[in-house]
């Protein structure tokens, strides 16, 4: 079942659950990272998959968000 989330009044994403297996180090890695940024483990798996999906040039910036793209090392890098 799909679920629209709100975050500060505003309608953010429609939320589909789903099944995720996953090898317990890469788990245990993505736990710590999410720890680290103050994030949920599911936030952070969200994150990363954005960002990777944006990078690849296979989604968009959400409207509001710069369009600006990360090397391999984190760092921004300008649109040409």
């Amino acid at each position: 079942m799909a679920k629209a989330c709100r975050w500060q009044g505003d309608v953010v994403a429609e939320r589909k659950p789903f099944l995720l297996r996953i090898d317990l180090a890469v788990l245990e890695a993505l736990q710590r990272w999410a720890n680290d940024d103050l994030r949920s483990l599911n936030g952070q798996i969200e994150f990363l998959l954005r960002q990777s999906l944006r990078d690849a040039g296979r989604l968009r910036a959400r409207p509001g968000q710069p369009s600006h793209r990360s090397d391999k090392g984190g760092h921004d890098v300008q649109p040409t």
